[in-house]
């Protein structure tokens, strides 16, 4: 069975997901996400599992509801007062958040559990909509920005791909590298070692 599009809801509908949503994070701490069931969940939350299974269809489609509201972005990204500082810092945090093992769990299950690409689109708009408010800032301040689906494609992309498939050797210097070379900042001198 299929999840049906959830619109965020209000009232009980919001109760029921926040339940739902705290039974599965516990016990996923608590059991493991391989034990997990719909009837265990429901019992947690408070709820009947024909409501988990109505709403969300199954555990994998209810865990990737559950990533992508924990890959929601809390705050606006930091303002460093240039461009290339508020983009290189939100790099560096985007990496370290998705790169961490939490992340790469709740990247999995926000695929995972996606069969329409809804909570995929969804991950990237959080992703441009961060991007979006670093450009507005930017522009406000007269500098010259590149667009939004640039950026995703120059730094987000590349990121996202070696977090799931070349995860070896990640770091905050490889972030500034993709900023730098979208912004055409010339890259900083090697370190000459010592001797």
């Amino acid at each position: 069975m299929s999840r049906k599009p959830i619109v965020r809801p209000g009232g009980r509908s919001a109760r029921v997901q926040q339940s739902v949503h705290t039974a599965v994070r516990e016990l996923v701490a608590e059991v493991g996400r391989e034990a997990l069931t719909v009837p265990l969940i429901a019992a947690r939350a408070g709820v009947t599992p024909s409501t988990v299974y109505r709403r969300w269809g199954d555990v994998h489609e209810l865990l990737s509801d559950v990533a992508v509201e924990r890959l929601r972005p809390e705050s606006e990204p930091a303002d460093l007062g240039d461009l290339a500082s508020d983009l290189t810092a939100w790099a560096e945090q985007f990496l370290d958040e998705m790169n961490s093992p939490p992340g790469r769990a709740y990247i999995r299950d926000a695929l995972l559990g996606d069969p329409d690409g809804d909570n995929a689109g969804q991950c990237s708009a959080y992703a441009a909509e961060q991007i979006d408010a670093i450009l507005a800032r930017a522009a406000a301040r007269a500098e010259r920005t590149p667009d939004t689906e640039t950026v995703l494609d120059t730094v987000v992309a590349p990121l996202m791909y070696r977090i799931l498939f070349r995860p070896g050797r990640l770091d905050a210097p490889y972030a500034r590298r993709l900023v730098d070379a979208l912004l055409g900042t010339p890259p900083e001198p090697a370190a000459v070692p010592p001797g």
